[in-house]
């Protein structure tokens, strides 16, 4: 298996770079992640929206399993993104994080599961955090360690 996570964006922010790195560093096969960093649009509103969700697509190829972050999306718990991951430990599992305006409809129909972190909206930096230590979580559920407490 191999994990990416394409965010939409500027480089990580100074004060969020070392707790980033921290948890992506801990992630070993099968978990091992690449995050890809694409720009963020010129543009605004459905014009960037289009733009962005087109350079994510480039990326992709049709036996990726895509998992969509977005507010709207269904929550789940970590153990549930656990068993969701190592379930497609065969696959290239990617993980998209869009833009300010979201992404369009084309990429929202691609993804296999869009997931919602909170009912809450969070910066985008604090989403790769946030997603980050939750993979890392994942993969110490997945190996039986006592990180995560059930």
């Amino acid at each position: 298996m191999k994990i990416t996570v394409i965010t939409i964006g500027k480089k990580h922010e100074a004060w969020i770079q070392p707790g980033i790195f921290r948890f992506l560093e801990r992630l070993r096969p099968p978990f091992a992640t690449e995050m890809v960093i694409i720009p963020h649009s010129n543009f605004e509103g459905d014009r960037a929206r289009q733009e962005e969700s087109e350079r994510i697509l480039t990326r992709l190829s049709s036996d990726d399993f895509i998992i969509l972050l977005d507010e709207r999306g269904k929550n789940l718990s970590s153990p549930e993104l656990s068993n969701l991951i190592s379930s497609h430990i065969n696959k290239h599992v990617v993980f998209i994080i869009g833009g300010a305006y979201g992404v369009n409809d084309d990429l929202r129909q691609k993804s296999n599961v869009v997931w919602s972190l909170s009912n809450l909206v969070f910066p985008h930096q604090l989403v790769r955090l946030i997603l980050a230590e939750q993979l890392y979580r994942a993969q110490e559920i997945y190996r039986g360690s006592q990180y995560h407490h059930s």
